[in-house]
């Protein structure tokens, strides 16, 4: 065994994960009273990141009273699994309710380790009494710029049908591209057509000005209802500006979506603290958006993430927790909108944090950051660290997956799996099923 003192000291910090119920005590002893606990993945498709998330969870919402679980997909589409866990819509099964998921990727919000989460949060307010216990599950994305347009239509129909006939007034601006979002943005980003802007901004601040009277109606579902509209209409005003910024420049249109997810956490904490105590919400995202910027090159490019924003906010009261792995495999795809694979993950470049954890000889690990000084002190210079989202492609692993980062600063606490498998999409297809074969040649470009 080597005498490496960074090996020694991350031995003598981890807490190694054994399956056992106690596994994440220390990670809950860190949590404390905070109202935020952001978890990471360090891809968008590794079952092993999705099931430490649930358990996790599970955990916070039994024993520490978190009340909502916002994740890194788009309003209206969790909206449905928020009803559905609530018992509040026609959904009668978690597969059911996922049927919104159908942009890409699909696979990351229908899988199997997010039905069964969606199963059990279902089982556990069945057995809660009063709405207000109840844990909902919301969307923090705004790609569902038509989705949400139908969102806000439907239920101005229900409300005030006047209404609802100058919302789609206003929002047929957007009807000669269909529902291609990024045709509207392209054109409209290079002035070929008028932009939306004008219009998506007038119909927000009607339903803003009208919330009061909707809220009138039926007392606290109503006040959810008109929650939602008014997200979706939230939404389809910074999604029309995202989509007009995607094409003039990653760091703008970055900046924009993390911002925008950050508000709208903050809009969702402010409405469900409005009575009894401040909520607490656990948000899953990437390790992109969760980890603080600052510690990583996002900050040298003028990124920000919602890491960042949380905790400049709030402090102590957000924990941020990260997650590696060493090699497996990973449902992603070749390019956007290509099909789901289950491709191999190549192990992880020398000089990189995986690489280090994977010297450890500890199959995987709950390592506290903050609660361990000599850990952290050898983990402070910047080092390598792998970021696979839904598009995976290992022939340019170093430029395309890799960046530095200084992981004491960026996250409070890492859990590491040395060797993970790729996560199961619901619907499987034998391009999926067939995967990819292991590669032989020497790696390390």
């Amino acid at each position: 065994m080597t005498s490496n003192p960074t090996l020694s000291a991350i031995r003598d910090a981890a807490f190694t994960l054994s399956g056992a119920a106690d596994d994440y005590d220390p990670l809950l002893d860190l949590v404390g009273d905070a109202r935020f606990m952001l978890l990471g993945e360090a891809s968008h498709g590794t079952h092993e990141f999705y099931r430490a998330r649930a358990e996790i969870t599970r955990r916070l919402i039994e024993e520490r009273g978190f009340t909502a679980v916002a994740v890194e997909a788009d309003w209206p589409d969790a909206y449905r699994v928020n009803r559905f866990v609530r018992g509040m819509s026609e959904d009668v099964t978690a597969n059911e309710a996922l049927g919104d998921f159908l942009r890409f990727p699909t696979w990351m919000w229908r899988n199997a380790d997010v039905l069964d989460f969606v199963g059990w949060l279902r089982e556990h307010n069945d057995r809660v009494t009063g709405y207000e216990r109840k844990v909902g599950f919301y969307g923090l994305d705004l790609y569902s710029l038509n989705h949400s347009i139908q969102a806000v239509l439907e239920y101005l129909d229900k409300v005030d049908p006047e209404a609802a006939r100058r919302a789609r007034y206003r929002y047929s601006c957007f009807d000669d591209f269909g529902e291609d979002a990024q045709a509207y943005g392209y054109a409209a980003g290079f002035g070929l057509t008028q932009s939306c802007e004008r219009e998506v901004l007038e119909q927000l601040i009607e339903l803003q000005r009208k919330a009061s009277e909707y809220a009138r109606m039926d007392g606290r579902v109503a006040e959810d209802e008109l929650f939602f509209a008014e997200q979706n209409a939230r939404l389809i005003k910074n999604a029309e500006q995202y989509y007009r910024t995607m094409f003039g420049g990653r760091v703008s249109s970055w900046n924009l979506r993390d911002r925008y997810m950050f508000q709208t956490l903050e809009a969702l904490h402010a409405h469900l603290s409005r009575v009894g105590q401040p909520a607490k919400i656990v948000v899953w995202e990437h390790n992109s958006h969760l980890g603080d910027a600052r510690a990583t090159e996002m900050r040298t490019r003028g990124e920000l993430n919602v890491g960042q924003l949380v905790r400049e906010r709030y402090g102590r009261d957000a924990v941020l927790v990260g997650f590696t792995t060493y090699a497996g495999t990973v449902t992603a795809a070749n390019d956007w909108d290509a099909p789901a694979d289950r491709k191999q993950v190549r192990p992880a470049l020398p000089g990189s944090c995986e690489a280090l954890f994977h010297e450890t000889g500890v199959a995987q690990f709950l390592l506290p950051l903050r609660a361990s000084e000599t850990a952290s002190k050898y983990l402070s210079e910047p080092q390598l660290e792998r970021a696979i989202g839904v598009i995976y492609r290992p022939e340019s692993e170093r430029i395309s997956h890799y960046f530095y980062a200084r992981l004491p600063d960026q996250f409070d606490a890492v859990i590491h799996f040395d060797q993970t498998r790729a996560v199961e999409p619901l619907e499987r297809t034998a391009r999926w099923e067939r995967g990819e074969l292991p590669e032989t040649y020497p790696v390390g470009v």
